[in-house]
């Protein structure tokens, strides 16, 4: 067999890999806009959860094949399904045949309550995604307003802040304290010595700084992570072990609900302001994620887009028409301790639907007892 023969079916060299996590609402699809400006990533390919932060979705511009999909920035994106390693061997079996625009880069966006040991496993041990990939380099994002009480409450912040190289602090601005971000910096040097921290707020180099980072090497981090690593191989190997871990995925999927509520009424801004101040001033820390686009009375052609994490909410944005035929409202809750039938109510208290043996909006709004209100949503 000649030279150029065996050359030939070599595998080309592996496409560098690149991890953003970070927990719910700090900020991973913001970051990732930003980063999708940069010409560093012009010929990449985009992978997020069935769930994906819907803040890519204006980005979508045309619909390639299936899942894949093609945004103005040039990029491909696609949804993670159930299996990480079908996914890319999906994504490559189509570069390679040549069905989708090639790509040079891929980065994997995980959901904000991933554990990040079995995607950095994954790709690092999977016997022919090794072959096709190189892990890069990690990046995670802490959100400043709750990253304290969210290390404190989910290992999974924990182990996101752990695992990373690179690690982006947002929503600085809206800090009242500095010294606040002081003492989380301090706490995430400790856990994470070796990584930079960086502030969204300030300039930095996006590319030069996220991206390039060489190979992903856990020798240089906490003693913990090279533990997880391991641990997600014995899993592997274990069918007994994956039985246990399935069960604890369940225990901790039962205090952790995902539920989209869908209406077809049409609040008043005044209503729909109080339905949110109250469900975030006396349910603010089960409120892990909201988010969604919601028709008012006022206008309804133009529906606003609201999103925020526990007790903060960023102001609603306005939208000129709907982003599809569905003129239904839609938001995504996922909560923490607190069921999707107590949302449900509380929403059907200010649409004028009627609830047995329920309060209605107006004694609510009108209770001597509630909550001070700490500053308008819709203003």
């Amino acid at each position: 067999m000649s030279d150029s023969s065996i050359l030939s079916r070599r595998p080309p060299p592996p496409i560098p890999l690149t991890v953003l996590t970070g927990f719910l609402g700090a900020g991973k699809t913001s970051l990732l806009n930003r980063l999708l400006q940069d010409p560093a990533l012009a010929n990449s390919l985009v992978i997020i959860n069935e769930f994906g932060e819907i803040g890519l979705d204006h980005l979508f511009v045309e619909k390639v094949d299936g899942d894949m999909m093609m945004m103005s920035s040039g990029c491909l994106c696609c949804t993670i399904r159930g299996d990480l390693v079908a996914t890319l061997e999906d994504a490559i079996r189509r570069r390679d045949n040549g069905r989708i625009k090639p790509f040079d880069r891929v980065v994997i966006e995980t959901t904000g309550l991933a554990d990040p040991a079995p995607v950095l496993h994954t790709i690092m041990y999977h016997p022919y995604l090794m072959l096709r990939f190189r892990l890069e380099g990690v990046i995670c994002v802490v959100d400043t307003i709750n990253g304290a009480a969210t290390l404190d409450v989910h290992e999974e912040s924990l182990r996101q802040a752990a695992v990373a190289d690179r690690i982006v602090l947002t929503k600085t601005d809206l800090l009242s304290d500095p010294s606040l971000e002081q003492d989380l910096r301090a706490r995430l040097h400790s856990l994470n010595p070796s990584a930079l921290i960086f502030d969204n707020q300030k300039p930095f180099d996006l590319g030069k700084e996220l991206l390039g980072l060489g190979l992903y090497d856990p020798e240089g981090k906490h003693p913990d992570v090279k533990r997880w690593l391991n641990a997600e191989a014995f899993t592997l190997m274990s069918p007994k072990h994956a039985h246990q871990h399935s069960q604890d995925m369940n225990r901790h999927d039962a205090r952790i609900r995902a539920f989209c509520l869908r209406s077809e009424q049409r609040p008043s801004p005044e209503s729909f302001q109080t339905f949110l101040t109250l469900l975030r001033e006396t349910n603010g820390p089960s409120l892990l994620r909201v988010k969604g686009i919601v028709a008012l009375s006022d206008d309804p052609q133009r529906p606003i887009v609201i999103h925020g994490v526990q007790h903060v909410f960023h102001p609603p944005v306005r939208l000129d028409q709907w982003p599809d035929d569905d003129h239904s409202t839609r938001i995504v809750f996922i909560l923490r301790d607190l069921e999707p039938d107590f949302v449900e109510k509380f929403w059907a208290l200010f649409t004028g639907t009627p609830n047995i043996d329920q309060p209605d909006s107006q004694a609510l709004s009108h209770n001597p007892l509630k909550p001070s209100s700490s500053g308008g949503l819709l203003g």
